[in-house]
Parts: structure tokens; C-alpha cells; sequence
């Protein structure tokens, strides 16, 4: 698991963060006039800063992964928005042992770094070495492979265990493949003990040593980063603008700059802040890669209420999704499963729990409850995509009030919430959760036994047979449709447990009006190499 995206237990909690193919087209409200910057002008992107390195190795943060995806190429890429259809990178082909286990790349042998090097085999065993020893935020991502260079242009990655999720892995900018001579010059290190050794961070922040579209030119951790085009990129399309600046503006000033053409996109709107935009400015939204969700607590020594399936059932059908999604605004999208509508095994649109009242009451009464105010807690400080954790659990308390259930909120800091949560104390936790990495076998940690559902939810294993067969079968199914369809049917059976999906809150855009190829990508918000 991550150490700084996973909103149940990241780093990411303690800052405010901030998708076209499979989700709607955007909707768009446009100003009156024209604005924004032309390509000769730099292109300059307004965001909330959540960067903590310009080293790839120690990189998972939102800003930074925006940054490393411009200055590092990766084996494989996604395009756009699409996060289903892994496309050819520094890798131009890739082909899986029968077992699953071994995965074998041949490299574009057009391809080269910044400095005009070529990349080499070993340029990406160095790479991924180092991700997984240096042990920083996105190591996890690497462990249990064991990457090799057969030749100088084709390189072989087995896995410990079987991972369906490998190549998506692959795509994260943590993974961009680094010039390992510059970067050995540097001080970095891909033997075992890098986590000590590897003296390179500082150096990643004066200069880029990638193949990307963009190389650096400077690093301001709480102020801008600068780029500017590489002009020797190898890759088929060039980025159209020469120079970018990202800067680290607060949220309530940055709807002004685009407006006034100060800036040509901020990242971290809300649906109310882009009801109306001035002129030369466009606004979109779409679902977000978050998930908003519930559970009631399965271990009756917490509470016995919350562990009755019954009662369970009385809050799955309590809720008013529809009045949620009021609350999130413009964009948002009711989560009829845990996984988001990005992924490929999202459930169908109206296949979720429905609001059902006197089915909730009916429920609520089978389950024998008598009356016992039930603690609802969550995370009182946070708020994501313009949504609020508080007003949020406010208006599920009182359309649980409304069926009968008593409540009690327990709004606290995060990390007061989170220690509670971790503790698999919480008796109903509203809770929010972004993936690691791009794709539905991320979403297994919330079935009977793990990391969310075992541990926090206290759904132990061997609660649901039948369930955790369908997770077993979904975490090894090598053919992707059936996968799919795998993991839709554990969906299915999380709707009928503790864990109840509530929402996909809205990812909000403004740019100016001129900006195009504008498209959303959960894994670093937007390509800024490919708006024009």
C-alpha cells in the first residue's frame, strides 16, 4: 500500500489534493470572450502544491507526479485518459510467460535521454533497482520483481506472485527510467543498502536526468517548478508548448488567475467555485479517481449493532445517494461499487444499493435494535474536491435519523480518526480512498481479510467463503474480461457487507478557453505534454 495516496492511511491526509475514456464527456460551462496563453507563452498550471521530491524514486505525490510524468519516460504509458489500454513507451512491445510470472520488454532503440544517450537495458534495471531499495513512498510498487537485462535492448521483469496489475505499476512516473550514469555521478545507488547510501535526492532537483518530453530547470518545493521542452525528445510528439510553469497557488485565488489570463488551468476547484466562469475561461468536471464510503463495523465487541447484518442492511438502504450527490455538485457520480468508473470491472451504472426507506426500516427492525446511539466518525479537518467530510457525515446522520438509527458524530482531526480507524475501533467510519496504482485489484484490500475490510472493518477472513473465492479467482484471472467480470461480482457481494460506496466526487478543471487536448488522468492529474 502507499504511503502518501491512500486517503485511509497517507500522508495526503494532512493536505488538501485536489477522465474520459469510460466516463461521461465533460460538462462545460464557457465564458463570453477569448483568453489564455498562446503555445509561444508558457503554459502555466495553478495547483495546491503536494510534492515532497523531484527524485522519481522518491516521488507518489499528486504535484509531483504531474512534473515527473514530463521529465521520465516509462516502459509502458497510458494516453489521455484511458487507464485500460497500456501503450508503448521507452518499451515498444511486451509479451507474458504462460505462468504470468515473467514479463519480457524490447525497448525502442530510438530512444534516448536529455543528454543524447542511448537508453539501455540497464538504464531500466538500474531504474526499478533503485525504486524498490531506496525505499521511499512509491517502493512498494517495485517490490517482489526481479529485473534483468538479457540484452542491451530487451529487458525481463518476473514477479514474486502473479500481478495483474503490473503493467498499470509500470506507468507511474515513480517508475521513469533514469540515466544511471548521470545519476551514479550523482551520488545515486541501486544496490541493497540504497536506502542509506543513494545521496542523489538533491541532485534530481537541479537537473533532470530522464527522456521525457520536458527537462527541468527549476525546483521550488513550495513555490513553482519550471520546465522547458526537451529539444532533443526522441518520442513521435512534441510538446507544443516550450515552457511550463507550475505553480503552488491557493485554491480560493486560482479561479482569478485563469480568468484574468494570468494562468491557463487550475487543478483544484470545487463544482460551486466554476458555476459561472468570466470570460475566456472553460470549466469541466468529471468523476473523480476518489471514492467516498461507509462501513459499519463488523466486530460485535466494537458494537454489536453495526456487526448485525440486519442493521447493516438498514443503513445500506438508509442512505439518500442522491441528496450526496447535491452535496458534491456538478460532476460527481454515485459509486455503485468501490471501484471507480475508470477501471475496467466498475459496475454498470444502477447496479449499486438504492435509497429505499421502508425497506431500511423493515431491516432495521428485523435486526431488533433498540435505540443505542451509534458513533459515526470521521475526519473533521478534510475536505476533497470541494466535499467535505463533515457535511458530508452530517447529512448521512440525519438520513439515518430519519429511519430510526440514532447517531452520534464524532468529527476529529485525521490523524485522531485514522489511529482509530487503524485500530478497527471505529464503529461506522466515513472514509474516502484514491488507488495506488490503475487498476480493480486495488480494491480487493476492502473484501473479508484485507487491508481495509480485515483490519478495519474487522470482516475477518473466512467470514464469506463464497466472497473471498471470487477475490482468490480475481487476483490470478490472467484473461482480462473475465477478470472484469470477476471483479464486478465481488462488488456485487461487498454491496451486500459492512463496506458501502457512496460517491465519485467531481474533478474539476478551469483553463482558458484556447487550452485543448485537456483530459484527466488519475495517475498524474494531467500530461502537460500533451495540451496544445
Amino acid at each position: 500500500m502507499a504511503a502518501s495516496k491512500l486517503v485511509t492511511g497517507s500522508v495526503v491526509l494532512a493536505a488538501a489534493l485536489a477522465v474520459t475514456a469510460c466516463n461521461p464527456a465533460p460538462k462545460t460551462s464557457t465564458g463570453s470572450g477569448t483568453a489564455g496563453a498562446a503555445a509561444s507563452k508558457p503554459l502555466v498550471v495553478d495547483t495546491v502544491f503536494v510534492l515532497k521530491s523531484a527524485d522519481p524514486a522518491r516521488n507518489y505525490e499528486p504535484t509531483g507526479n504531474i512534473v515527473a510524468r514530463a521529465l521520465y519516460d516509462t516502459l509502458v504509458t497510458f494516453k489521455g485518459a484511458d487507464l485500460k489500454t497500456p501503450v508503448p513507451s521507452v518499451a515498444t512491445s511486451w509479451k507474458q510467460s504462460a505462468d504470468g510470472l515473467t514479463w519480457t520488454f524490447a525497448l525502442d532503440k530510438n530512444a534516448k535521454f536529455s543528454d543524447g544517450s542511448d537508453i539501455t537495458a540497464d538504464d531500466v534495471v538500474f531504474s526499478l533497482d533503485r525504486v524498490q531499495r531506496v525505499k521511499g513512498n512509491p517502493s512498494f510498487l517495485a517490490d517482489g520483481l526481479t529485473v534483468t537485462a538479457t540484452d542491451p535492448d530487451t529487458v525481463e521483469v518476473k514477479t514474486a506472485s502473479y500481478d495483474p496489475a503490473l503493467l498499470g505499476k509500470l506507468a507511474s512516473p515513480s517508475l521513469g527510467v533514469v540515466n544511471s550514469k548521470a545519476a551514479k555521478a550523482a551520488g545515486a545507488s541501486d544496490a541493497e543498502d540504497a536506502a542509506t547510501a543513494d545521496k542523489a535526492e538533491d541532485a534530481f532537483a537541479k537537473a533532470s536526468m530522464g527522456s521525457g518530453p520536458y527537462v527541468l530547470e527549476s525546483f521550488g518545493l513550495s513555490t513553482e517548478v519550471v520546465l522547458k521542452a526537451n529539444p532533443s525528445y526522441w518520442g513521435a510528439t512534441k510538446p507544443t508548448y516550450q515552457r511550463v510553469v507550475i505553480r503552488n497557488v491557493d485554491a480560493a485565488q486560482q479561479k482569478n488567475n485563469v480568468e484574468k489570463g494570468e494562468s491557463s488551468l487550475a487543478l483544484d476547484l470545487s463544482p460551486d467555485q466554476v458555476a459561472s466562469v468570466g470570460s475566456g475561461a472553460v470549466s469541466s468536471s468529471v468523476p473523480s479517481q476518489y471514492t467516498f464510503y461507509l462501513f459499519t463495523n463488523a466486530n460485535p465487541s466494537v458494537n454489536t449493532w453495526t456487526a448485525n447484518p440486519d442493521f447493516q442492511e438498514a443503513v445500506r438502504r438508509g442512505i439518500d445517494y442522491s441528496g450526496l450527490l447535491e452535496l458534491a455538485g456538478k460532476g460527481s457520480r454515485r459509486a455503485d461499487g468501490m471501484v471507480p468508473v475508470q477501471f475496467a470491472g466498475s459496475l454498470p451504472e444502477g447496479q449499486g444499493p438504492t435509497y429505499d426507506a421502508d425497506a431500511a426500516k423493515a431491516a432495521l427492525a428485523k435486526s431488533g435494535y433498540d435505540g443505542t446511539p451509534i458513533e459515526v466518525s470521521f475526519p473533521s479537518d478534510l475536505t476533497q474536491n470541494g466535499v467535505s467530510f463533515t457535511d458530508m457525515s452530517t447529512r448521512i446522520a440525519a438520513d439515518l435519523n430519519k429511519i430510526g438509527i440514532k447517531t452520534e458524530l464524532k468529527g476529529a482531526p485525521v490523524a485522531t480518526v485514522l489511529e482509530l480507524a487503524r485500530g478497527g475501533k471505529q464503529q461506522v467510519g466515513v472514509w474516502l480512498w484514491g488507488p495506488d496504482f490503475p487498476d480493480s485489484s486495488n480494491y480487493l484490500a476492502f473484501g473479508p481479510g484485507g487491508i481495509v475490510g480485515g483490519k478495519r472493518v474487522n470482516w475477518t477472513a473466512g467470514s464469506d467463503p463464497q466472497l473471498e473465492t471470487v477475490m482468490k479467482q480475481a487476483a490470478t484471472e490472467k484473461d482480462e474480461s473475465k477478470r472484469a467480470a470477476l471483479m464486478e461480482e465481488f462488488q456485487k457481494g461487498l454491496n451486500a457487507g459492512p463496506v458501502m460506496s457512496l460517491i465519485q466526487p467531481a474533478q474539476v478543471f478551469l483553463a482558458s478557453k484556447d487550452l485543448k487536448n485537456l483530459s484527466y488522468n488519475l495517475v498524474w492529474t494531467v500530461n502537460v505534454a500533451e495540451l496544445g
